[in-house]
C-alpha cells in the first residue's frame, strides 16, 4: 500500500523547518547548485525574449530544490535520468556544462546535442541524462525501459523518471507502473507536482490529488515530499534509491513544488493570482530556505556573496559561449540518424 505522509503538504502555504539537517559544506553546495539553476534560467528567459532562443522554453524557476535534492542519490554516469520538457534544471543538476546547455538552447553547434535538440530534447549520456522529451508522459515509458536495462544487465543502476502532475493522468504512465512492479524494476518515479500542469489546477484536472497513491493498485509504495525543501527531497530519495538498489522495485515520490513562471515563456499564467505567487516566493522559496539554514550553520555573508559572484560569472560565460558558437553546418541534418545505408 502507499505510504501516508506524516502531515498533508501544501507547498503554497505550509511553513518549512529551519533546523539544519546537513553540514555547512553540504548546504553551501546545495545553495550553489540551486542558484546556478535559477540564474541560468533567468538568463535563458532573457535570451528567449531577445529572440535568441526559438521554439518553446519552459523554465524551472521555483523548482530548483527538486532536481538538486534528487541528484544527491544519483551515481553520475551509472544511473539514468529522464524527464519531460522543463529540463534545464535537471541537466545542470546532473553536471552538464552550462556552456553546452546554453548553446543548445540557442541552437548552436557547441550545444550538447550539436544544436539539433534545443530546449526540449537535449541528451548527455556521459552524465546519464537521457533527455528532455516533448510528448507529455512519453518519458515515463522510456524511463521504465532504462530501469529494465539496469535490471537486465544486473548493474544495480537506478532510473530516475521525472514527470509532472499533468502527465500523471496519462495512460502510458500506468502501463509503465504495472510493468515496473511486475518485474521489480529499479525505477524511482518522481512526480513534480507544481499544481497547475500546463495551466489547469490539479483540483480541476485530477479526480484524486494525492498523486503518491497512484501506484497503490499495482502494489507500488509512494510518499509525498515537500519539494521546496532540498533536504526533505534528498532524504526521501535516498531511502527510495536504497530500496531500489536492493531489489525492492519501483517507488513513487510526489514532490510538492511550485513554478514561479508560466508553463512556458509564452504563457501569461492568468489562471492564478499574482498574490498567490508572491506569497509562495515570500514564504516558501527554496533558495531562501537554504539561506536560512546556512545562517543557522554559521555561514557568512562573504561566503554567500562569493558563490553568487561565481555563478554570475559562470552564467555570463555560458551566454557568451552560446552567442559566439557557430550555427550547425547543414550537413548535420544527416548525422546521428539511425537508418540503414541504401544498397
Amino acid at each position: 500500500m502507499a505510504k501516508a505522509p506524516a502531515a498533508k503538504i501544501d507547498s503554497k502555504s505550509a511553513k518549512i523547518p529551519n533546523t539544519p539537517g546537513a553540514s555547512k559544506d553540504d548546504l553551501l553546495r546545495f545553495y550553489r547548485e540551486m542558484v546556478l539553476i535559477r540564474r541560468f534560467e533567468e538568463r535563458a528567459g532573457q535570451l528567449y525574449g531577445m529572440g535568441l532562443i526559438g521554439g518553446f522554453c519552459h523554465l524551472y524557476i521555483g523548482q530548483e530544490a527538486v532536481a538538486v535534492g534528487v541528484q544527491e542519490s544519483v551515481r553520475q554516469g551509472h544511473d539514468k535520468i529522464i524527464t519531460g520538457y522543463r529540463d534545464h534544471g535537471h541537466m545542470l543538476a546532473a553536471g552538464m556544462d552550462p556552456k553546452q546547455v546554453m548553446a543548445e538552447l540557442t541552437g548552436r553547434s557547441g550545444g550538447s546535442s550539436k544544436g539539433k535538440g534545443g530546449s526540449m530534447h537535449m541528451f548527455d549520456t556521459a552524465t546519464g541524462f537521457y533527455g528532455g522529451h516533448g510528448i507529455v508522459g512519453a518519458q515515463v515509458a522510456l524511463g521504465t525501459g532504462l530501469a529494465f536495462s539496469g535490471r537486465y544487465r544486473g548493474d544495480d543502476s537506478v532510473a530516475f523518471i521525472y514527470f509532472g502532475d499533468g502527465a500523471a493522468n496519462q495512460g502510458q504512465v500506468y502501463e509503465s507502473f504495472n510493468m515496473a512492479q511486475l518485474w521489480k524494476l529499479p525505477a524511482i518515479y518522481i512526480i513534480e507536482n507544481n499544481q497547475y500542469a500546463m495551466g489547469t489546477s490539479i483540483e480541476r484536472s485530477s479526480s484524486t490529488t494525492d498523486l503518491y497513491q497512484r501506484g497503490a493498485s499495482f502494489g507500488i509504495p509512494g510518499e509525498q515530499v515537500d519539494g521546496m525543501d532540498v533536504l526533505a527531497v534528498r532524504d526521501a530519495v535516498a531511502t527510495a534509491v536504497k530500496r531500489a538498489r536492493e531489489g525492492g522495485g519501483p517507488f513513487i515520490l510526489e514532490v510538492k513544488t511550485y513554478r514561479y513562471r508560466g508553463h512556458s515563456m509564452s504563457d501569461p499564467a492568468k489562471y492564478r493570482s499574482k498574490e498567490e505567487v508572491d506569497e509562495v516566493k515570500k514564504t516558501r522559496d527554496p533558495i531562501d530556505h537554504i539561506k536560512t539554514l546556512l545562517t543557522a550553520a554559521k555561514a557568512t555573508d562573504d561566503e554567500l556573496k562569493a558563490i553568487d559572484a561565481e555563478i554570475k560569472a559562470i552564467v555570463a560565460e555560458a551566454v557568451q559561449f552560446a552567442q559566439e558558437s557557430p550555427e550547425p553546418d547543414p550537413s548535420e541534418l544527416y548525422t546521428d540518424v539511425y537508418v540503414e545505408a541504401s544498397a
